[in-house]
């Protein structure tokens, strides 16, 4: 079977202004993979990420490429081996994945035991702001169960005590984005129990991270800067309690599966978690979902308009994707 890969960059507005503690943006950028097959068409979605020297232009040509691989036949496996994780290596894998569920008739879901599919319930985000603009964030969104507020910047605490006053039923995740430091630690972390936080993402900078081991988490702890693959687990055991796994990171389902799997064997819950994007980049990783401790999957819910045919959100309940959108 001759293949062949087409790679485009696409641009899709945010709803609004996504903010972090590393900067703010009104746009998601793209890197679709697609991979024709005897008129059979396979595709992923990445992300290119900043934070790790990634760019739109970056990304496309890494994945262009792997073109003659392609077509000669590369399968997922010797993908692995020739592409380090990141978002090109996740393009292609998830391209290749969609490919064989399509060409064998057989869902991605059950090519990967992983069945049956369920519906999962998401973490909407709250983007970085004033304490006073993301309590009435976190007050617009006051009927979804599960809110991610993004810290990671001076007055922290305010933040907190403002959106839990503005949701009082509401469960919250605190994501800080590496945006912490050992002088303020302690008090973000308190600030977070007297919150209720149920979970604190990556407070410090990854390699910066050793007061973990012998801090007091009144809080658990999550690795989301400090994990991209599985052999990075095992550095992460008494600083973390818990890792969040996005396909971006590991380079791809494949490899994501195996970290969430080496992950449980070593006593840390999983978070699943997304970049910014489309639904195409959210249908592989809800198979990882599904056995998830805490999924974070709401990315087509931060954009002005998803692509079409995309995932289902139900409020915040995540219904598995059709075969038209992936798998």
């Amino acid at each position: 079977m001759q293949r062949t890969l087409e790679v485009t960059v696409e641009h899709w507005p945010i709803a609004g202004r996504f903010a972090i503690s590393r900067g703010a943006r009104t746009e998601a950028v793209v890197v679709v993979a697609s991979i024709w097959s005897d008129g059979v068409l396979g595709r992923g979605e990445s992300v290119p990420y900043p934070r790790y020297g990634e760019t739109p232009d970056g990304v496309k040509a890494a994945v262009e490429a792997m073109g003659g691989s392609v077509a000669d036949g590369l399968d997922r496996a010797a993908l692995l081996a020739a592409m380090p994780p990141g978002a090109a290596r996740n393009a292609i894998d998830c391209a290749l994945w969609d490919l064989e569920a399509k060409l064998s008739g057989t869902p991605a879901s059950t090519l990967a035991g992983v069945q049956p599919l369920r519906p999962v319930e998401t973490a909407f985000t709250i983007s970085l702001d004033t304490p006073e603009a993301m309590a009435e964030a976190a007050r617009r969104a006051s009927e979804r169960p599960l809110l991610k507020i993004k810290l990671g910047a001076d007055g922290d605490p305010e933040r907190l005590a403002a959106v839990r006053a503005a949701v009082p039923r509401a469960r919250l995740i605190a994501d800080a984005n590496e945006g912490w430091s050992a002088a303020n630690f302690a008090a973000n972390m308190e600030a977070s129990a007297a919150a209720g936080v149920e979970l604190v993402e990556q407070p410090l900078p990854a390699g910066d991270d050793a007061l973990l081991a012998g801090a007091a988490r009144r809080v658990p702890v999550c690795a989301d800067e400090s994990l991209h693959v599985a052999s990075d687990l095992a550095p992460l055991r008494g600083r973390y309690d818990a890792v969040n796994i996005k396909l971006d990171k590991t380079g791809g389902l494949t490899e994501a599966l195996a970290t969430a799997s080496a992950a449980r064997d070593l006593g840390f819950k999983v978070m699943v978690g997304c970049m910014v994007s489309t639904s195409l980049a959210m249908a592989p990783a809800t198979l990882l979902a599904q056995t998830a401790d805490f999924v974070d999957l709401d990315g087509p819910l931060l954009l002005a308009a998803d692509r079409q045919p995309g995932l289902v959100y139900r409020g915040s309940l995540l219904s598995p994707p059709e075969g038209k959108l992936w798998g």
